[in-house]
């Protein structure tokens, strides 16, 4: 568990926006003190020094976040590779080749 940042504000769009030191990856989820799921990590925005990230809330009332800290949770990073497809050495996955008409 990494410390996130402080949530500054409930946006209108309907994101928690918060200022961090570092950069999260996109669709990392977030957490509270309690380890409740509060979000996922949806942008990183602003100077490179120190970005505002915007959160897409999955709680009820996320403007009682509004102040608290949040937390990027390590473990619960989901897979980046699609399940049960074989990828080449390219690492994309491999179509077949289209029919030859006529």
């Amino acid at each position: 568990m990494k410390r996130l940042g402080k949530v500054s504000h409930y946006a209108k769009q309907g994101f928690l926006i918060l200022r961090t030191d570092w950069v999260p990856s996109l669709n990392d989820p977030v957490v509270d003190k309690k380890l409740t799921v509060v979000g996922v990590v949806k942008d990183v925005f602003g100077p490179v020094k120190r970005p505002y990230v915007a959160v897409k809330p999955r709680v009820k009332n996320p403007g009682e976040y509004v102040g608290t800290l949040l937390y990027v949770d390590t473990k619960r990073k989901k897979a980046t590779h699609a399940r049960g497809k074989k990828r080449s050495k390219g690492g994309k996955v491999r179509r077949p080749a289209p029919r030859k008409r006529g």
